[in-house]
């Protein structure tokens, strides 16, 4: 199956050994998106509604660069450090998935680096390549 690798311009080089994210039969999958700075520096700290919103838009970066929206998302993978940051993170994520919302979870568990609270992958339909 061939498949092609979504790094939207701007996109600094990742902590690990992965692509933003990934195309194949008109599926992106986008890896897990940490609130990072271009140069790996988490930014908002302190602030999860502020890191939640950082994260979505670079997640809204990469499906707009398969050629996709927002509204092609059919799963997010969330990942918090805390559910006292539950809230805050619901509130930003309502904003960008305004109508019917995608399938989703939710946990509760510790992250790659100190100080950031979440981090999103998605999953979203674009069509056949």
């Amino acid at each position: 199956m061939p498949k092609s690798t979504i790094i939207p311009a701007g996109s600094g080089v990742p902590l690990a050994p992965v692509v933003p994210g990934t195309l194949a039969d008109g599926v992106v999958y986008v890896s897990g998106t940490l609130p990072f700075d271009k140069e790996n520096n988490v930014v908002h700290l302190g602030d999860a509604a502020a890191q939640t919103r950082h994260v979505l838009e670079i997640i809204k970066s990469v499906i707009e660069t398969a050629g996709g929206t927002m509204s092609d998302v059919t799963m997010n993978s969330i990942f918090i450090t805390d559910w006292a940051h539950y809230a805050s993170v619901n509130q930003v994520y309502a904003e960008y998935f305004p109508g019917e919302k995608p399938a989703r979870f939710c946990i509760q568990c510790g992250l790659v680096k100190p100080g950031a609270l979440i981090e999103i992958a998605s999953i979203a339909h674009i069509g056949k390549q």
